[in-house]
Order: structure tokens, then C-alpha cells, then sequence
């Protein structure tokens, strides 16, 4: 046995045996492995400091137990946080989806309701030729400009490009050059009354052809004996020049205000 008698210690090999074997030697008891006086003097030293490194060793495999206790639970630990945010996270992201689709719903539901109601309005009978556009030389003024001596019609101020609609559903009886009226369009209504168009820098619209209230039948111009851009309006009893009628009194006893 590598045993220092001089030092009374274990060498590095035996020391290493006898912490492994220490608690084993002890259970069968040590009269059973010592065959002699001078092996029994030689186990005794080496059992005795067996015993006295054993519960350091103890003591070091416990800590060690215990770290790896520690470290075992701090991870489940971790791994339960971890779980916990990401069903958060899902529910957090299913609940954005849901309310995205309610306001999706919501605006569809309100787009159709609108709709809807669009729908079940009645639609006017009769418009203005214009949108926005004011009355600027009223019907029957006095001048030299009008081969009679007075204006057959009224205007309303425009630009140039300015949409011009046809007030009421009708037939087109006339698109095209009008002398004095430049370019115009004149249209037969339902209730037989006409209504004439003129100065038109663009004419989109043809003989013949069906127009709805509202309906654009030209766009606002200069043509003709003018001397800016606007829209001349007429109202009249038959489709020619003289059978015209007060066009204010024509367009406010249906319903459109002038201002």
C-alpha cells in the first residue's frame, strides 16, 4: 500500500481510493479487512483519515446538489415566464385581429347603410345648368349686344371647362353652331317645355340622343357673341329663338333655388 510512514499521510493514488471506499469499509467493519498487526496499524492510519476527508466531501457533493436544485428550478421558472408571455402575447394579437375585424365589419355595414339610403332618395326632376354658378345679367335687360334689344335668357358666371347639365330628362334637338348663341345645345323636356344652351366651348352631346337630369351635355365657353366665358340658359315654349320665357321663374316653380 503507498502509505508515507515518515509523514503518516496517504499518497495522491491512495487517497483517492480510500474517499471511495471510506463508508464501504465501514459498513463491513474493519476487524474483517485487517489481516495483521502491521496491516492493522497501516489501515487504521489510512481509514482514520478517510473518515476525517469524508464529510468534506459530504458537505461539497450536498452543495453541489443543491446548485443544480437551484439551477433546475430557476429554469422551469424561466421557462414558465416565458410560456406565460407568449400566450399573452397571442391572446394580446387575437384580440387586435378580432376588434380590426369588428371595424372592418362596422364600415362595411355603415358604407352599405349609406348606400342604401342614396338609394331610397328621390332624385331631383330638375337641376341648374351649373353648380355654384351666379345670375349675372338677368332676363330681358335692355342693351345693343341682343338683335331684339333685350336678353332672351339669363347668365350664369363660369369658368371656361365648367360642367354644363341639362336641367330635366329630355331629347337633344339641337347640337351645334347657333350664330350668335356660338356653340348650343337645346333640349325637349318631358313636359314639352325646351331649354337652349348657349356660348359652349365644347358640345357632347348629339341630335337625337336621350339625356337624363343632371346628365353633362357640354362644358362652359366663350363662342359666339360674347364677351367672357359663361353659360346663357333659356327657357322656352318651342325649340327656336323668340318663344323664350322667364328662365328664373322656370327653374324656381320646379324647385331649383337661384341665387
Amino acid at each position: 500500500m503507498a502509505f508515507n510512514r515518515a509523514s503518516g499521510k496517504l499518497n495522491r493514488s491512495t487517497r483517492s481510493i480510500c474517499l471511495g471506499t471510506a463508508a464501504a469499509a465501514v459498513a463491513v467493519g474493519v476487524a474483517g479487512v485487517v489481516a495483521g498487526p502491521a496491516a492493522a496499524a497501516e489501515h487504521k492510519n489510512t481509514f482514520s483519515e478517510a473518515l476525517a476527508i469524508a464529510p468534506s466531501l459530504a458537505g461539497h457533493v450536498a452543495d453541489q446538489a443543491a446548485a443544480q436544485k437551484s439551477a433546475a428550478a430557476e429554469k422551469a421558472e424561466a421557462e414558465k415566464k416565458a410560456a406565460a408571455k407568449k400566450a399573452a402575447e397571442k391572446k394580446a394579437a387575437a384580440k387586435k385581429a378580432a376588434e380590426k375585424k369588428a371595424a372592418e365589419k362596422k364600415a362595411a355595414a355603415e358604407r352599405e347603410d349609406a348606400e342604401r339610403a342614396n338609394r331610397s332618395k328621390p332624385r331631383p326632376s330638375v337641376v341648374a345648368p351649373v353648380t355654384g354658378g351666379d345670375v349675372t345679367t338677368p332676363y330681358k335687360s335692355g342693351g345693343q349686344m341682343w338683335s331684339s334689344g333685350k336678353h332672351s335668357g339669363i347668365d350664369f358666371a363660369a369658368r371656361t371647362g365648367t360642367p354644363v347639365k341639362s336641367v330635366a330628362a329630355g331629347t337633344v334637338v339641337t347640337a351645334g353652331w347657333g350664330g350668335a348663341y356660338g356653340n348650343n345645345i337645346v333640349v325637349k323636356h318631358n313636359d314639352g317645355t325646351y331649354t337652349q344652351y348657349g356660348h359652349l366651348s365644347a358640345i357632347g352631346v348629339s341630335v337625337g340622343q336621350q339625356v337624363g337630369v343632371g346628365q353633362e351635355i357640354g362644358k362652359v365657353g366663350s363662342t359666339g357673341n360674347s364677351t367672357g366665358p359663361h353659360l346663357h340658359f333659356e327657357a322656352r315654349t318651342a325649340p327656336g329663338y323668340g318663344s323664350d320665357m322667364d328662365p328664373v321663374d322656370y327653374l324656381r316653380g320646379k324647385g331649383v333655388p337661384l341665387s
